[in-house]
């Protein structure tokens, strides 16, 4: 895996807090944290795009976010969880693995 990937996999995660961070949020110190979120996880994805694919590169960070954001409200929030969304999470996990093996476009450079 290289380094855009694995940037895009930390921008995703970012999203999550920023996510959480927009219902949950009731101090400046929370706000402050969910702004910083936005920032680091757009950061991340407009990184990656300029040498992945955009479309592959978009799922797999709209997927992070969604999968992730479902699983923290039921980690963190006690929101229900139940089989029909593991279910669904697994499609979606699924559906973008196939999208990222089937892109075939290699990475190229940006100039600095």
């Amino acid at each position: 895996m290289n380094r855009y990937w694995l940037l895009l996999g930390i921008a995703g995660l970012c999203e999550i807090g920023w996510v959480s961070g927009l219902k949950n949020s009731t101090t400046v110190w929370e706000w402050t944290l969910t702004i910083i979120g936005v920032i680091l996880s757009f950061l991340g994805l407009i990184y990656s795009t300029r040498t992945l694919p955009v479309g592959t590169t978009y799922a797999v960070f709209t997927g992070i976010g969604a999968a992730g954001t479902v699983l923290a409200e039921s980690i963190f929030y006690n929101v229900p969880f139940d089989v029909s969304k593991l279910v669904l999470i697994v499609i979606m996990i699924i559906g973008i693995a196939g999208l990222k093996m089937s892109t075939t476009a290699t990475v190229q450079e940006v100039e600095k």
